[in-house]
């Protein structure tokens, strides 16, 4: 698991709530969960590079996101593992992996592990939509 690092931006939750809706406020800054197969990107299959919606750092790349059927957009990789922060968590009564933003702390979603999508890592990054901006490539 990467190791906790401070995040580059900090704002109170007042500065939040003005930048954010309420949907991205509970996600992001409250670790919050989209309901399933309700997302924007959970189908789409544009080519580009998903951003943090809070703090627009690149998270992730189309060429690793998957098909995994679970309601969520996948990914195998972030772009960069500097990009993200992994926790353990263990709320609900279940043991995951939370996916944050290392520039601003903000909730992902999990990732989890070995569950034999056959991806070059066996990984599935599972994350809420609404934490994501999708910057489509340029043709």
């Amino acid at each position: 698991m990467t190791q906790q690092t401070r995040p580059t931006v900090v704002k109170s939750d007042a500065e939040w709530r003005a930048q954010l809706t309420p949907q991205e406020f509970h996600v992001l800054r409250e670790a919050g969960t989209e309901r399933a197969f309700t997302g924007e990107y959970t189908d789409t299959k544009t080519v580009g590079v998903y951003h943090c919606r809070a703090c627009g750092t690149e998270l992730f790349r189309s060429e690793t996101k998957f098909e995994s059927h679970c309601g969520w957009p996948s990914f195998y990789a972030p772009s960069e593992a500097k990009n993200v922060v992994l926790i353990e968590d263990n709320t609900l009564g279940m043991r995951r992996v939370e996916v944050r933003c290392a520039t601003c702390d903000s909730h992902l979603g999990h990732v989890f592990h070995g569950e034999g999508y056959g991806t070059p890592t066996d990984d599935r990054y599972c994350i809420n939509s609404i934490s994501l901006t999708l910057e489509p490539a340029e043709k």
